[in-house]
């Protein structure tokens, strides 16, 4: 069997590679610290399970996700996060992920979700189950939840810190593209600025 991991850190990708090796014997494992590398591997090795960090540097986990199904991928794709599932679970099912894991809990659950996800199966965990009955309902949403994933995204890295323009040379946008996302976030969220952004960010731990 083979499993890809994609995740920017050396230490997460050493521990979850002990973890599988305990449970899979005879398993064939590539790494990737990047969109473009996770996209060449998964292209040259066919691998049988991927797991993906929500996010790497650049290009997002979920729009390496979204390229990788537009790209005819099949294989079962299981994100990894250090944010709460509520944030980016139903992100992650609805871009056509198999399952979604926290990386503080990703012992016993992960080799769950791969043994279920091989066997063709979703990886749901009770908590995401409740959060997809409730979509729709609009009172029962945070105001985020309606960003498209490009906006989630420049909304967590102006919360980090960075300037537009370095925010535009890092996920390759032009500096009025994201200017304009920075508008739209402002309008859908009520707010003013980018401290009240970073403020609604780290209040609702998506930073």
């Amino acid at each position: 069997m083979k499993i890809l991991i994609a995740d920017d850190h050396a230490i997460v990708r050493k521990g979850l590679i002990e973890l599988l090796r305990e449970e899979f014997h005879a398993i064939d494992v590539y790494e990737a610290t990047n969109s473009q590398q996770a996209v060449d591997t998964v292209a040259r090795q066919s691998p049988d399970v991927i797991l993906l960090d929500i996010s790497m540097p650049g290009v997002s986990g979920i729009e390496t996700l979204k390229q990788l199904r537009a790209n005819g991928v099949k294989a079962p794709i299981l994100m990894l996060s250090m944010h709460p599932e509520d944030q980016y679970a139903i992100r992650s099912l609805r871009a056509g992920a198999s399952g979604f894991i926290n990386k503080e809990t990703a012992t016993e659950e992960l080799l769950v979700a791969v043994h279920k996800v091989l066997g063709g199966k979703k990886y749901i965990t009770p908590s995401v189950a409740e959060k997809l009955a409730q979509v729709g309902q609009q009172d029962t949403r945070a105001a985020h939840e309606s960003l498209s994933d490009r906006e989630m995204q420049v909304l967590q890295l102006i919360g980090s810190g960075k300037t537009v323009s370095e925010i535009a040379e890092q996920i390759s946008l032009s500096v009025n593209t994201i200017s304009t996302y920075r508008t739209r976030l402002l309008d859908k969220l009520g707010l003013k600025n980018n401290a009240e952004l970073t403020r609604y960010a780290l209040d609702h731990h998506l930073i």
